[in-house]
């Protein structure tokens, strides 16, 4: 007797809309729609609201996939059935998986293999340790679990994956971590950063081999021929691709856009390595990744490549490969005190095998107690590489429902415990105490003693000045103790927290490292070069930071504006006016924005072969005092114009300032009497052949009261706002200097009125 079956019709991609009476959810775009539009909205709220806890943005993603399935709001049929259809799987799948393929092409992008053959013994010891001990509890653990919920499942390929699962180190993971806590430039960061990259290529090696040996073949020999094409196509990829890479990146000069054939021949590239890796049986993943690792990482072609192609991956595609994890992930199956009992073992096993391993090398690498406790807990961090890992297992039946519930909770909680850890046992540095804190400006009772200064440039166009402005500051007599300490700002960060190769400093961080220390040794001055890495939202902590710790008098920010070739100011980045105001509010010292007009020319040139004329005009106010300080460090010529102020310090610091002149010949005190803002501005403009201005950001006086407190950049003040506008003709450099007051953000409120 025959039966007649009748199959549903294929879904449409777009529908007629709602007035004829189509559902557009019931349609395979609209509801692609739907579902990215949920995804995006629920991880970034999670993000938000665990950002005080400091935790990566992994976490949100991972728990927003577990609340969207069945574990959740999947138990509402209707939610389930409306929103995530079985037949919308499909597509949601190949979104997910498509992106997921492209974000792990930016991970090979950030895997340096010239860095693996720099890690030295100790990074390569503490990879190994951390691989090992791990893969051999993992095994052990397998055991365990194939006796009670995994029975009947194959044992090589169950072994393998349980292995890989718990040795695994996600080095996108690790980097957003130590980001978030300002480690990646120490040494516990770096050396985790080494670690984990060797960690991450094994494990796609461990991977390879696993996914060989779940093939569905019975006979041993397919898993080996799976193996060995997998080989001949990274070694093909080895000899080939390299070059053309080469040859792209060679035909992309600095500071030009990239063509834009040669990054859609790359993407092209990458789906034609997935399509091969695909067809071997180890995973379009893994080809994705190789061509990544070969791309050059010198030049602006691998970061063009990443701007091209990051926001819409890490935004929109790969949160939808956390939700078809979360899909596949029912809590609800790890039931009774046996399930539980599984659940705790595995996360301790994991615990144990990767923090024990890493600190156990450490220790004997002779590494603080301290380091190696953290470097334990940041190799113990999990996420995306181990959901991958996990989804293979389950889309080859090496894993069934409960066990991966089970090994995604392992995950989850191994990374979210992982920044509250490493902040209890690690702190880098310790900020140093009041006491011991004590010259936080240049005004002082002992202008001879130490002066410390931090200065901060975005750029080798800014260094000759700032060189040029720290041989200044030590004047004609060439005082030895002077501290200067250098900040590289990094203006373009990755969104996991490291920078773009090439970004920063055009021809790399090292070579304007030694051009500064170079000059420290030539000048006997101690030069301290530093690089912060940071978001552009928290720049300025970094650099309130390092001045705590330095305990510097005074901190010196570019303008966020530079000089033409016609003399007009043309704007650099906006972002760092913002930056430069946060760093004016939060400054644990006095600050001095320095807008550079070519200070010296555009090479360095000692102190006592240059003249200088240095011009401070002094209304009065605290401001003022320490801009006449900073001059005096100088021993510069410094003709004085100001209002006869009425305040007894005033007086006082002009009296003790007009006796220590005549006794110095390099400085010239002239004093004069005017009646408004217009008659100072007339005098000033008599010194505009100078060489640099010092003013005080907020002066104080009756005189200055006539000028406008509001700027187009309150930053300056209204004595550099004047100095600075196209309409005074001068051609000459200007520092705008305010004095720390302890206890309060001077002029905060200006800032906010903006």
């Amino acid at each position: 007797m025959a039966t007649d079956v009748t199959c549903p019709p294929p879904t449409k991609a777009t529908s007629n809309g709602v007035f004829q009476g189509d559902n557009p959810v019931h349609f395979a775009l609209p509801l692609a729609i739907v579902q990215i539009c949920l995804v995006v909205v629920v991880t970034r709220c999670l993000a938000f609201l665990m950002k005080p806890l400091r935790q990566p943005r992994v976490i949100a993603e991972i728990v927003g996939g577990i609340l969207l399935g069945p574990s959740a709001l999947g138990r509402n049929k209707h939610y389930l059935h409306s929103i995530f259809p079985p037949k919308s799987l499909t597509v949601l799948d190949t979104l997910a998986n498509l992106g997921l393929l492209f974000f792990l092409f930016l991970v090979g992008l950030e895997l340096d293999l010239k860095s693996l053959h720099r890690a030295g013994k100790k990074a390569l010891s503490i990879a190994v340790a951390g691989i090992s001990l791990p893969f051999a509890l993992g095994v052990g653990t397998s055991f365990v679990l194939r006796a009670t919920i995994s029975k009947g499942v194959d044992a090589g390929p169950f072994l393998v994956f349980m292995g890989v699962a718990l040795s695994i180190t996600a080095f996108p993971v690790l980097a957003r971590i130590l980001a978030e806590l300002k480690l990646l430039t120490t040494d516990v960061g770096q050396m985790a950063m080494s670690a984990a990259a060797v960690n991450d290529v094994a494990a796609w090696i461990l991977l390879a081999l696993a996914i060989a040996l779940s093939g569905t073949g019975r006979s041993p020999i397919i898993s080996l021929w799976v193996f060995l094409c997998g080989f001949g196509f990274v070694l093909c990829c080895s000899l080939i691709a390299p070059r053309i890479f080469r040859w792209m990146a060679q035909r992309c000069p600095e500071g030009e856009p990239v063509d834009e054939m040669y990054i859609c021949a790359t993407l092209a590239a990458v789906l034609a390595a997935g399509f091969v890796t695909d067809a071997i049986g180890i995973h379009a993943l893994f080809g994705s990744f190789v061509m990544g690792i070969l791309v050059p990482k010198e030049g602006p072609f691998a970061s063009a490549l990443v701007e091209k192609v990051e926001d819409l991956v890490s935004g929109l595609l790969l949160p939808l490969y956390f939700v078809s994890s979360g899909l596949k992930t029912d809590v609800s199956t790890i039931r009774g005190l046996q399930s539980w009992s599984l659940l705790v073992l595995v996360i301790f096993t994991a615990c144990l095998g990767k923090i024990a391993g890493t600190i156990a090398v450490s220790l004997c690498c002779r590494m603080p107690v301290r380091e190696a406790l953290a470097l334990g807990f940041l190799m113990n961090s999990k996420g995306l590489v181990e959901l991958i890992v996990l989804n293979i297992g389950k889309e080859r039946k090496v894993l069934n429902d409960q066990t991966f519930a089970i090994m995604v909770l392992m995950a989850l909680f191994t990374t979210f415990i992982t920044t509250p850890l490493v902040i209890s046992v690690y702190k880098p540095a310790k900020r140093p105490s009041k006491a011991d804190y004590k010259h936080r400006t240049i005004d002082r009772k002992n202008p001879n003693g130490e002066l410390r200064i931090l200065v901060c440039f975005r750029s080798t166009n800014n260094i000759p000045t700032m060189i040029n402005l720290i041989e200044a500051s030590r004047g004609t007599g060439k005082r030895k103790d002077f501290r200067s300490s250098v900040i590289s700002m990094v203006h373009k960060a990755r969104k996991n927290g490291l920078p773009f190769w090439n970004k920063g400093l055009p021809s790399g961080s090292n070579q304007v490292i030694v051009a500064f220390e170079a000059f420290g040794q030539l000048s006997s001055v101690s030069i301290r070069p530093m690089i912060a890495i940071s978001a552009m939202s928290n720049i300025h902590e970094d650099i309130c930071t390092s001045a705590e710790r330095k305990r510097v008098a005074i901190i010196i920010l570019p303008f966020h504006k530079h000089q033409r070739l016609d003399g007009t100011l043309e704007t650099t980045r906006s972002e760092f006016s913002l930056v430069n105001r946060k760093v004016l509010e939060h400054a644990p010292c006095s600050v001095g924005i320095l807008v550079d007009r070519g200070l010296g020319g555009t090479a360095q040139v000692s102190a006592s072969n240059v003249s200088s004329i240095i011009t401070v005009p002094f209304f009065g106010g605290c401001d003022d005092r320490e801009a006449l300080s900073y001059d005096v460090q100088g021993e510069a010529p410094t003709p004085d114009s100001h209002d006869n102020p009425n305040f007894l310090l005033d007086e006082n610091f002009l009296a003790e300032f007009k006796h220590n002149s005549s006794l110095n010949s390099a400085v010239k005190f002239e004093e004069r009497v005017v009646k408004n803002a217009a008659e100072a501005m007339e005098i000033i403009r008599e010194y505009h052949r100078c060489t640099m201005f010092v003013v005080g950001r907020m002066p104080e006086g009756h005189v200055v009261a006539g000028l406008s407190p509001k700027t187009e950049f309150p930053e300056l003040g209204p004595v550099g706002s004047l100095l600075t506008s196209p309409g005074f003709p001068t051609v000459a450099s200007v520092l705008v200097v305010q004095q720390y007051q302890p206890g309060s953000f001077p002029n905060s409120e200006i800032f906010s009125e903006e």
